[in-house]
């Protein structure tokens, strides 16, 4: 059985910086790894294991955003920054639930997790991208991106 994917990429959710855009595409990817397991009722390790990488991938990404935030001296660097805080604390929060047997991943927190990652995006990360790229972001990479390779780096 094919399941349809709970999120889909979209030119709409591009901030115009491929190493961002390619970040998101991970945590969508991610996203739709916990829907279609929570779909199929994959035994509960399994289900544990992908929110785990969700939160600790979305820990690298928030750090990786934050840091050009400071490198470029975003104006609103403040509140984007406790916007990630808020998030990575209700998602870390709910993953100790779950590990407690607690509470389920319910259909709920995906929807929350679609909804704040696609509205997140669309309205917030976008506007850092004029200063990014006003101050000599690059909209595409020149010699490949590094999303995957830290990320291998960081989950061994």
């Amino acid at each position: 059985m094919e399941i349809k994917p709970l999120v889909e990429w979209a030119d709409q959710l591009s901030v115009g910086i491929e190493e961002i855009d390619e970040q998101h595409k991970v945590l969508i990817k991610l996203i739709n790894n916990l829907y279609e397991a929570i779909i199929k009722k994959t035994d509960l390790h399994t289900v544990d294991n992908i929110l785990t990488e969700l939160v600790e991938y979305t820990v690298v990404h928030f750090a990786v955003e934050e840091s050009l935030m400071r490198i470029f001296d975003y104006a609103q660097y403040e509140e984007h920054k406790k916007h990630h805080q808020e998030l990575a604390a209700q998602v870390m929060d709910i993953r100790e639930k779950v590990k407690a047997r607690k509470t389920a991943v319910s259909m709920e927190l995906l929807n929350f997790l679609r909804s704040w990652l696609t509205n997140h995006i669309m309205i917030e990360d976008k506007h850092y991208t004029p200063c990014f790229l006003g101050k000599g972001v690059k909209s595409k990479w020149s010699k490949g991106g590094w999303t995957g390779k830290i990320w291998d780096f960081v989950k061994k």
